[in-house]
């Protein structure tokens, strides 16, 4: 009897790649020496001066750990116990962050919204604001985006901007889940489309901006382009557990990458290895791709057959749509020789 085949997580999650280069080195750095702690240091203050600089504009820049946290921090800057958060129905605030929203803002309700493309569109928020009658049902005080979204579908400044001012005329709101903000601005960069146009031009109030996706470890930002809503969100970030003592390793990591664009290359070094991917599997029989792919995630329904042959052959990736939708992603650690192993071993299952 053979060995059973290694298991391969290479296009499980863009999770599962390591650290970048550029951020291992920039630990690396600012291991050297002493520094203040709790943020009060130079490599703190530089990151935070990245962000501005990045997105065009002065906004409160704070470093958390993970991407739960950031957004459920920024929604309790946003919300109070009594009100309503509207986000899509496959949100990961809503399907994958076990209550966290809920929680730290003492109960605030998530409400789920269809939408075609894993996308809300301001039809949708404006019948969910009127839903209810007077203080029976949870008064809507925010709307969630997810960027790209949880089907690697891409918002464009136009969309959002319609959601920014249909939520501004409403008194919600905007905060956008990004932890995958660099693949959709990497993917709309060739366009002309700017960080800006994508967040605070557009209404964006809020970003929970994602590192670890492109390659950082364990540190997401949260951006407030609304700067009256980041009162007291130090204290926040302290009570929740969220205050790294030794920030400036957070904080050089992001420099690191911000610096010289290449959390752009790296986002978009992971987009080309997702429409590789899907260009090799669309020729397979019975593929058929679910959502245009348009970030760093292929969603296409696969014959059990392929499944099968793969899995036998140790790669790992997700069930996500249902019965026969499957979820691949790219990371910046993502080779062409990785996707064209993947492809080659599906070839060979296909034909059974």
């Amino acid at each position: 009897m053979s060995a059973p085949a290694r298991a391969d997580y290479t296009f499980a999650s863009d999770n599962t790649a390591g650290v970048c280069p550029e951020a291992l080195a920039a630990l690396a750095a600012a291991n050297a020496g002493r520094a203040p702690g709790y943020g009060d240091d130079a490599w703190t203050a530089e990151a935070k001066a990245h962000v501005q600089a990045v997105f065009g504009t002065d906004c409160e820049v704070f470093f958390v750990f993970n991407g739960t946290a950031a957004n459920a921090l920024a929604l309790a800057a946003l919300c109070r116990s009594y009100q309503g958060i509207l986000c899509h129905e496959s949100a990961h605030l809503e399907v994958d962050e076990c209550g966290a929203p809920e929680f730290f803002t003492g109960g605030s309700k998530v409400v789920p919204l269809a939408g075609a493309g894993a996308k809300l569109a301001p039809a949708a928020i404006v019948e969910a604001a009127g839903r209810g009658h007077g203080v029976h049902y949870p008064h809507p005080a925010a709307v969630s985006l997810t960027q790209a979204t949880e089907f690697g579908t891409i918002y464009t400044p136009a969309e959002i901007g319609a959601i920014g001012a249909t939520a501004k005329r409403l008194g919600l709101a905007v905060h956008m889940d990004g932890a995958r903000f660099a693949n959709a601005v990497a993917a709309l960069a060739p366009q002309g489309v700017t960080p800006a146009d994508l967040t605070w031009r557009a209404g964006v109030d809020v970003l929970s901006f994602g590192g670890t996706k492109n390659g950082m470890l364990t540190t997401e930002a949260v951006v407030f382009f609304n700067r009256e809503l980041a009162r007291d969100f130090a204290y926040r970030v302290k009570q929740s557990g969220q205050l790294a003592s030794k920030m400036r390793f957070a904080a050089a990591q992001w420099t690191a990458l911000l610096r010289d664009g290449i959390w752009l290359r790296h986002a978009a070094h992971a987009n080309a290895m997702a429409r590789r991917l899907a260009e090799g599997l669309a020729g397979l029989p019975g593929a058929k791709l679910l959502f245009p792919v348009e970030a760093n995630g292929v969603f296409i329904g696969l014959q059990p057959r392929v499944v099968e042959g793969l899995a036998a052959r140790g790669w790992q990736f997700y069930k996500f749509v249902g019965e026969h939708g499957y979820r691949l992603m790219g990371s910046w650690a993502t080779t062409p020789a990785q996707v064209d192993a993947f492809l080659a071993d599906a070839r060979a299952a296909a034909r059974g």
